[in-house]
């Protein structure tokens, strides 16, 4: 496992140190490597999700080498704004990501959203995948790593905020199991960090669940949930657990998802730590990820 953790970190900063050095054979070399290590040569489960999302949270899966995908995330107003509001649909959020697979079991990503003007970006390392044979492994189990930094204007003009105050980073470990061709499970042990003052706590844990069921051929349905140990006030709000279900739907090559939340946000640092809307109070809102991928192998 110390020889893993080496290559994997060696992989990571070798990309950008070698990348106008012949980047493709070194990558390869070194993913090959560890394929061997890990003995990836056997009967692996796929499709456990359909995309990397299971809704507004990441699921294992990750983009395959050399492929890009062009993410759409729309999420609307409370449709219990009523009818002035067209219930909801006069407001949106949007957030615009590309993400791409380097190699066999990393990908990576970077964003932008409006919800308070956030930059992001993450990576994702698969450490384990679920496999059956002489060297069968249950589950699949990947970790996320992301940092956010928030650029909306401070209320006060004359206020200066520091740009490590304007910070946030979350560490996830995605455990999944494909229970048989139409179930698979997720859980999500989350660590948030938030430098802004006025997120109470700075340090947030939660744990997540998560799970799709195929309804047919190219249609499933989706559903996640998180529960905050410790989820305090934001912006001196009240903070609730955030729970989306909705529809993946294939068509070709899209992977379109309907969404029922009570989340504005669509990075974990805001969905899980800033939802300040109730499902039992009505606060729910509609919304969409549409996923584009591009591949350059």
């Amino acid at each position: 496992m110390k020889h893993l953790t080496v290559i994997i970190f060696f992989l990571f900063f070798s990309s950008a140190i070698f990348a106008q050095d012949e980047p493709k054979n070194l990558l390869n070399e070194l993913a090959e490597l560890v394929d061997d290590l890990t003995g990836l040569d056997l009967d692996f489960s796929t499709a456990t999700f359909k995309s990397t999302r299971i809704m507004n949270g990441h699921s294992v899966e990750r983009m395959p080498h050399g492929q890009l995908d062009f993410r759409i995330s729309h999420r609307f107003g409370k449709i219990n704004s009523g009818a002035y509001e067209f219930f909801g649909l006069d407001q949106a959020n949007i957030h615009l990501s590309l993400e791409y697979g380097i190699t066999k079991w990393l990908m990576v990503g970077a964003a932008r959203g409006n919800y308070e003007k956030t930059f992001d970006g993450f990576a994702k390392f698969t450490l384990a995948r679920q496999s059956k044979g002489s060297k069968s492994f249950p589950i699949s189990v990947s970790l996320l790593s992301t940092a956010a930094v928030r650029t909306v204007k401070p209320i006060n003009p004359s206020e200066t905020i520091s740009f490590s105050s304007r910070m946030s980073y979350v560490e996830q470990l995605l455990v999944a199991r494909k229970i048989n061709q139409n179930l698979s499970l997720q859980i999500m042990p989350t660590y948030i960090r938030r430098n802004f003052p006025e997120a109470d706590p700075a340090d947030l844990l939660a744990l997540g669940a998560g799970g799709r069921i195929k309804l047919a051929k190219r249609v499933s349905l989706n559903a996640e949930y998180y529960y905050q140990f410790n989820p305090g006030t934001y912006m001196s709000q009240q903070v609730y657990n955030p729970f989306s279900i909705g529809l993946d739907i294939e068509t070709g090559g899209h992977v379109f998802q309907l969404i029922f939340t009570n989340s504005t946000a669509m990075i974990e640092k805001g969905f899980i730590g800033e939802t300040t809307g109730s499902w039992g109070k009505g606060d729910i809102r509609f919304g969409f990820n549409i996923s584009r991928v591009f591949s350059f192998r």
